[in-house]
């Protein structure tokens, strides 16, 4: 195919989440109010740890960055998804579409390394704490956070080269609510069954290498831990459940989407929400629930700025 005719479907059309209009405008308001649980809970945490003293340590430093990063992951399709709900059209331009698949990986990408330095965080803090504020300085931080982003970035470009240089020039149908590398490289006017595999594996390894250091990480701490103290298991038990929690709900999609694909549109579209929406809304939850320092922080927020009669 001649070099000049690539990309010659000037759009996408995507089938949602759904057929059924009922259905869909039953999803609308559910799918609204989630969507600003997300960016208006992690907006708080963010906003929480950045004025009280007492948050600013490595471990909330790092919980920041991740609320800010699911916040964008969840906005570059959930938008997206809502609007749709009430249209019959559901067309996104190809540099719409090219821009999704950017940006979930960028995003993507960069959260499964974040949780790995998380899991980093943890163990210095329990296996060796009393060298704990001299290995996780304020720019031993900063240099990982921007590790992870870069990490996210190199990762999202590898597929956006390959993607962007693909002929599209049939079919344009995607039976998604966004766009993503498996369902777009089937569209495409060649045999793409060997890029498929490629393009998952580019995916896939990171994602599966990230979940298994994340395992031994995890296991390692605990392990130390249960040497030492039962009450010591209690505490690294009550620090890291959290934590697992967070990597489980990330990487249990993540491995079906990318690593073992069951190709069953039910599932996948599933796993996306998953992905996109229920992931980004739990880890404010299970990070504020469990954690007595954040709910603290809370209290001392109200009673400064929504009573502060008592600070005059």
């Amino acid at each position: 195919m001649d070099a000049g005719n690539q990309s010659v479907v000037p759009e996408f059309l995507l089938l949602g989440l759904c057929q059924s209009w009922t259905m869909q405008i039953f999803l609308l308001p559910m799918f609204f109010i989630l969507y600003l649980i997300i960016v208006l809970g992690n907006i708080a945490i963010i906003i929480l740890i950045i004025t009280d003293p007492h948050l600013h340590s490595p471990m909330y430093f790092l919980l920041a960055n991740l609320s800010f990063v699911d916040m964008w992951l969840c906005s570059v399709t959930t938008p997206k998804m809502i609007t749709d709900f009430v249209r019959e059209n559901k067309t996104i331009s190809f540099g719409g579409c090219m821009c999704q698949i950017l940006f979930v990986h960028f995003f993507g990408g960069g959260e499964m390394v974040l949780l790995v330095v998380m899991a980093y965080d943890r163990y210095v803090a329990i296996c060796k704490p009393l060298h704990y504020s001299t290995i996780m300085n304020l720019q031993k931080c900063i240099g990982l956070v921007v590790t992870s982003w870069t990490i996210g970035f190199v990762h999202a470009m590898s597929q956006m080269v390959v993607i962007v240089g693909l002929p599209f020039c049939g079919p344009r149908e995607i039976d998604s609510f966004f766009c993503d590398i498996p369902l777009v490289i089937k569209l495409a006017c060649i045999d793409s069954y060997n890029l498929g595999i490629l393009m998952n594996a580019d995916s896939g390894v990171p994602a599966m290498t990230c979940f298994i250091l994340l395992l031994i990480s995890y296991t390692y701490i605990l392990l130390t831990v249960r040497r030492s103290s039962k009450a010591g298991t209690s505490r690294a038990l009550s620090t890291c459940t959290a934590h697992i929690t967070v990597v489980l709900l990330f990487f249990g999609p993540c491995i079906f989407i990318y690593v073992w694909p069951l190709s069953i549109t039910w599932v996948d579209k599933f796993l996306a929400v998953f992905y996109s929406v229920i992931t980004p809304l739990l880890n404010p939850t299970i990070y504020t629930l469990r954690n007595k320092e954040i709910k603290n922080a809370i209290k001392r927020y109200r009673s400064y700025y929504i009573h502060p009669k008592g600070n005059i």
